[in-house]
């Protein structure tokens, strides 16, 4: 029996900061969560508070008042967290020991880091290639460093799970020596929630992640896919950026890149978005703000669009359908058709049972064969079998958890680099 630690899982977007409180005692136990808390609408006020201790939700959708930032965010948070009396874990800021940090972009780290002097400023380096997705985390980087300066502050990338690509597939076909210099080349992300997936699936099948292969697809808001061999990323459909591959809600997905300088001619003027700190191209803001199934359909939420017998919503649906088979179709070959299971996780993922429908229905004939009752109930198991007995290879539904992925390895502490 360790020291017991009181860890914060911090997700910060550019509108909202969810944090999920755990309690490690033991190295060899996994964390238990105490309580997760997210406050959203930063930048469409009014901001709204839900908190949940334990089974229990305490708030659902309280207006709070004075919120603009991630910075005003997390003190409101860390209020609501240690003035809580049925949460004696954390009865002031001083009982928290470690806050993990998501960070999107992490250039060729190979592993989670303490984030010291020399870690921030690696951090600062890598916003010009990830202005919009590194802001929302180094904010909150310097609010923790503030509000908690007894704690040890942990940063997790998302592109860290996809550093065993090889070569030819994280190269792109540019000048060497320029890209070399500026970093650039595919770099992928959303690896922390492929990680839990990895590990979570393994043990479903009762493999060892080292004897899992597979091909995940994280559908969010933000979607990808990635092709798994052996428990090791090979290839996935992010890139420099997160903009590359699936659309989204909100992001194009791959498009020709020439197709921007078309569409307006103030691609490479900076955004009214930019700011001092953060650099934004009109082209970014365009690609990543303004396009994905909300240009199409005028809505983020696809559970409306998958529902709707709108010709801009089928539209919408049928191309997010579409993307994804290129890459089960291109991830499978590259796995050399010896695949234990394909993954739906992500929110779209988990909840979308016409979107798996559709998907499973055009992948027959590579041997997935969906179980349409199974398919149709409601997702209860961290892990959960959609597919007929009879399928040649594993449908399987993920509830990936990207907060607990990061808790459990800074329960580990060799996880963990200084």
């Amino acid at each position: 029996m360790g020291k017991q630690k009181i860890i914060l899982a911090i997700n910060a977007g550019s509108s909202s900061v969810k944090v999920s409180v755990y309690k490690s005692d033991d190295l060899t136990q996994a964390p238990i969560q105490l309580a997760e808390i997210q406050l959203s609408g930063l930048t469409a006020p009014p901001a709204t508070l839900d908190y949940k201790r334990g089974s229990e939700s305490i708030l659902d959708g309280e207006e709070v008042k004075e919120v603009e930032s991630q910075q005003q965010a997390f003190d409101k948070i860390l209020d609501k967290l240690t003035q809580d009396k049925d949460l004696p874990e954390v009865s002031d800021r001083n009982s928290i020991t470690h806050a993990c940090h998501r960070v999107v972009h992490g250039g060729d780290a190979l592993g989670p880091h303490v984030i010291d002097s020399k870690t921030y400023h690696h951090l600062e380096e890598l916003m010009d290639l990830a202005p919009l997705h590194n802001a929302g985390a180094l904010a909150i980087v310097e609010a923790c460093q503030k509000a908690l300066p007894k704690a040890s502050n942990i940063a997790f990338y998302d592109s860290m799970f996809h550093q065993t690509m090889d070569e030819a597939t994280r190269t792109y076909p540019i000048d060497p020596k320029i890209a070399k210099k500026n970093g650039l080349r595919k770099y992928g992300f959303h690896g922390i929630s492929y990680a839990f997936i990895t590990r979570s699936v393994a043990e479903f099948l009762g493999k060892d992640p080292s004897d899992t292969s597979i091909i995940a697809l994280h559908l969010g808001s933000g979607a990808s896919a990635c092709a798994i061999r052996n428990g090791q990323s090979v290839d996935t459909s992010m890139g420099l950026t997160p903009l590359a591959g699936l659309p989204g809600a909100t992001r194009s997905g791959s498009i020709d890149p020439s197709l921007i300088f078309h569409f307006t001619h103030d691609a490479g003027k900076l955004s009214p978005s930019s700011s001092k700190e953060m650099h934004i191209s009109t082209a970014e803001e365009i690609l990543n703000k303004k396009s994905g199934w909300k240009a199409l359909t005028g809505t983020t939420d696809f559970g409306k669009i998958s529902s709707s017998d709108a010709p801009e919503c089928k539209l919408a649906f049928d191309i997010f359908v579409d993307r994804i088979l290129g890459f089960i179709g291109s991830y499978y070959v590259k796995l050399e058709g010896r695949v234990d299971a394909l993954i739906f996780a992500g929110g779209i993922g988990e909840k979308g049972a016409s979107l798996r429908a559709a998907i499973t229905q055009k992948c027959k004939c590579l041997g997935f064969d969906l179980d349409e009752e199974m398919n149709g109930k409601p997702i209860k198991d961290v892990v959960q079998d959609i597919g007929k007995g009879s399928s040649k290879h594993r449908i399987l539904v993920c509830q990936t958890d990207e907060q607990f992925e990061m808790a459990r390895s800074c329960s580990r502490e060799t996880d963990v680099s200084s």
